[in-house]
C-alpha cells in the first residue's frame, strides 16, 4: 500500500509543474492565468507566447502524463503486488489530476488534454490495442481542428470518440472504462468551452503567426 500510494504522490506532483505558467513568467513576466482564456495550458501558452513557445508547453505538458507511467512502471509498479495495467492507470489518473489541479497555484490547472494524451501514450506502450485507438483519436482531433480551427472543439470530439473507438475495436472492459472515464473528465474540463461553442464564442486560432 505505501508503495501505491508513493507512487501516487509522486505522479500527482510532477502532473502538477505549471508549466504553462512557468513560461508566461520566465518569458513574458505575467500571469497566464491573467490572460486569454485564464488557463494554465498549452492552448493558452500558444496564445500567450507564440506558436514555438506554445508547442514547447505542449510536449513537456505530454511528457508530464508519459514519462511517470513509463517511469514508475518500472521502477515501483512491480513492488506495488498491483497487474501493471492498473498500477499505470492509477498512475496516469494522478497526473492527470495533478495538471488540472495543482498543488503550487491553489489547486487551479489545466484541462488536462496534452496530460492526458501523454498518459495514453505511456499506456499504450503496455497495451498494444490502444495504439491503434490512440491513433484514430488523433486523426479526429486534426480532422476536427482543420475544419473548424477551434481546439476546444478538436478536443472534445477527439475525447468523445475515445471510448466509442475502444468498443468498435473490443477492447477489454478495463480499457474502455478507463477511455469512458477520461473522455468524461476532459469534456467535464471544457464545460465554459461547450457554452462558447454553443454561442458561436469560441476563439478559433489562427495558424499565420
Amino acid at each position: 500500500m505505501l508503495w501505491i500510494l508513493l507512487g501516487i504522490i509522486i505522479s500527482y506532483l510532477a502532473g502538477s509543474i505549471p508549466t504553462a505558467y512557468i513560461f508566461g513568467r520566465l518569458l513574458k513576466g505575467v500571469d497566464i492565468r491573467k490572460f486569454g482564456s485564464g488557463n494554465v495550458g498549452a492552448t493558452n501558452a500558444l496564445r500567450l507566447l507564440g506558436r514555438g513557445w506554445g508547442i514547447t508547453v505542449l510536449i513537456l505538458d505530454i511528457g508530464k502524463g508519459f514519462l511517470p507511467v513509463i517511469i514508475l512502471a518500472q521502477l515501483i509498479g512491480p513492488k506495488t503486488g498491483l497487474a501493471p495495467e492498473t498500477f499505470c492507470t492509477l498512475i496516469g489518473i494522478s497526473c492527470i489530476c495533478g495538471h488540472n489541479w495543482t498543488i503550487f497555484l491553489r489547486f487551479k490547472g489545466g484541462k488536462g488534454v496534452a496530460t492526458t494524451l501523454g498518459v495514453v501514450l505511456g499506456l499504450s506502450v503496455k497495451l498494444a490495442g490502444l495504439k491503434i485507438i490512440l491513433g484514430l483519436a488523433i486523426l479526429v482531433w486534426l480532422a476536427v481542428f482543420v475544419a473548424s480551427r477551434i481546439i476546444s472543439l478538436a478536443s472534445i470530439l477527439a475525447a468523445l470518440s475515445f471510448p466509442v473507438l475502444a468498443i468498435l475495436f473490443r477492447q477489454p472492459l478495463a480499457i474502455i472504462l478507463v477511455s469512458i472515464f477520461l473522455s468524461l473528465f476532459i469534456v467535464f474540463r471544457h464545460k465554459s468551452n461547450i457554452k462558447r461553442i454553443l454561442k458561436g464564442q469560441e476563439p478559433k486560432l489562427s495558424l499565420k503567426k
